[in-house]
């Protein structure tokens, strides 16, 4: 059997366009869960007609359910023969949890990184959410720990859509990937400071640039609750920005995040399809296809 790439039904789209720009075949499994939540997976094909090598795509969003998937999964297709398994993950989850900043804590980053390198070959993510670490291996130590980025095709997409614009970056942490966008598109950045008071709580500082009649787009790797990019969409809008757009590789929006973004006031919303969204407006399949055909034997 050729090589494929393996999917779950509800990514078959994101999925697919990755199959098509890197000459593979797309077929899914079958997902099933149970009343008590216990799932059952049916592979599309016999045990006995497993190929040698296979990929597998699963972004890992609402991940403690997919987790138990990829074990499930990745076991028994080893057991069926498959002797090289590749993982493309487009958003990677718990690599946040990298220290532990109080006794008794549990690091994450390392245990899920440490699984993941257990079952698969490869790993290749999108803009993972890393902290103290340069490099993805740190967190995935055995076999090929890819970790790309969507900033360059949401940079692409907001010289586009943008005249002059202005990138902003919400915290400090989200300064590598304004940097990056700024270099590509050659416009004037700037990134907040940010005091987090638990989840959904924080304060926001702009950052010393001008920004009164500029189209000004707020830019990170993740949005998830919403509150950091909503509040400075605010201040932004406040100091006299003509106005303001985000843009975002995982566009995870938890709960009411979207809601609260839209009421702060900003116009549009543009992610990567890293994790399935109405915002989606950039495919990643071209740079997840360069960097998984050349692993392929």
């Amino acid at each position: 059997m050729s090589n494929y790439l393996l999917c779950s039904p509800e990514e078959t789209e994101a999925a697919g366009r990755l199959a098509q720009a890197a000459g593979l075949s797309l077929s899914c499994y079958q997902r099933h869960q149970f009343p008590d939540e216990e799932l059952k997976l049916t592979l599309p094909f016999a045990d006995g007609d497993a190929p040698t090598q296979l990929v597998l795509y699963r972004s890992l969003d609402r991940p403690n359910d997919k987790l138990v998937e990829l074990i499930l999964l990745a076991k028994h297709l080893r057991g069926c023969g498959v002797k090289r398994l590749l993982l493309v993950a487009p958003y990677l989850a718990y690599m946040r949890q990298d220290i532990a900043f109080y006794p008794g804590e549990i690091v994450s980053q390392t245990i899920i990184g440490g699984l993941l390198a257990d079952l698969f070959d490869a790993v290749i993510t999108v803009d993972p959410h890393l902290h103290r670490i340069e490099h993805l291996r740190e967190a995935i130590p055995k076999g090929d720990a890819i970790a790309l980025s969507g900033a360059p095709r949401l940079a692409d997409l907001i010289a586009e859509k943008c005249q002059q614009p202005l990138l902003i970056g919400p915290d400090a942490e989200s300064r590598q990937w304004v940097e990056l966008a700024a270099a590509r598109i050659g416009c004037d950045y700037g990134v907040c400071s940010k005091v987090r008071h638990g989840d959904t709580e924080v304060v926001i500082a702009l950052p010393d640039v001008p920004v009164s009649g500029r189209q000004v787009v707020l830019m990170d790797d993740v949005a998830s609750s919403g509150r950091t990019m909503a509040r400075a969409a605010e201040q932004l809008l406040a100091a006299g920005a003509a106005s303001v757009d985000v843009a975002v590789t995982h566009a995870l929006f938890a709960g009411d995040a979207l809601a609260t973004i839209k009421q702060a006031g900003v116009r549009h919303i543009w992610s990567t399809d890293c994790i399935a969204h109405d915002s989606n407006a950039i495919s990643m399949a071209p740079v997840l296809a360069e960097a998984l055909v050349p692993m392929l034997a």
